[in-house]
């Protein structure tokens, strides 16, 4: 009689273990999917790994869509510039300096700022994620480079 008891002792053990654990589990998913997963699909191009900002810029602005290093009156360089967008090219990492650079641009030119963020890993996703709490018109690509 008393193995009985100290078996079903276990059991109970085990269960709140396995309850606790998937509570964890569950709530860190969550805690992933509000920092890495974007509010909506942005246009996504997937090109080469490690490669410098030019390759990505040259690959993407071509004659046909835009000016590559559009040169503005302050000789400030816009990446590419199209009929609709000023667009600033940056990694990832670098997210607030493109932001800042594109709406400079977008104040010089004219045109609505833009910016295509290069991911060179899965977890550059949470840049996008800072871009889009700033809520600000900014239009956002995104270039998968790993």
């Amino acid at each position: 009689m008393a193995r009985k008891k100290k078996i079903q002792g276990i059991g109970k053990n085990k269960i709140i273990s396995f309850g606790i654990t998937f509570f964890l589990m569950a709530t860190g998913l969550y805690y992933l999917g509000l920092n890495y997963v974007p509010q909506k699909w942005y246009e996504t191009q997937t090109m080469m790994p490690n490669q410098v900002e030019s390759y990505y810029v040259n690959q993407w602005c071509t004659s046909d869509f835009g000016r590559k290093e559009a040169i503005l009156w302050d000789m400030t360089r816009v990446d590419c510039l199209t009929k609709d967008y000023a667009i600033e090219f940056d990694f990832a990492k670098k997210w607030a300096e493109s932001i800042g650079q594109s709406l400079y641009y977008s104040k010089m030119t004219g045109k609505a700022p833009a910016v295509v963020l290069i991911l060179t890993s899965l977890t550059d996703y949470h840049y996008v994620k800072r871009i889009e709490r700033l809520d600000n018109g900014i239009k956002i690509f995104l270039i998968k480079a790993f």
